[in-house]
């Protein structure tokens, strides 16, 4: 047995080892998994505040009288 085929014969076998560990664990990162529940944070309690002053409506325009 020459050096190439010894060296041919323990690639193959690598090769295989990997091969199985890639199928064993299957893909790397989310893709092929469930997907994660996202955290939902409960709101926080609101406590009673003083009443706020009513928005600015804009301009008041009043009509000035003729004398």
């Amino acid at each position: 047995m020459s050096s190439e085929s010894v060296g041919g014969i323990l690639g193959a076998i690598v090769a295989a080892v990997v091969l199985a560990a890639a199928v064993m664990f299957g893909p790397i990162g989310q893709y092929g998994k469930p997907p994660r529940p996202a955290k939902v944070e409960p709101a926080p309690a609101a406590a009673p505040s003083a009443p706020t002053a009513p928005a600015p409506r804009g301009p008041i325009i009043r009509e000035v009288p003729n004398q």
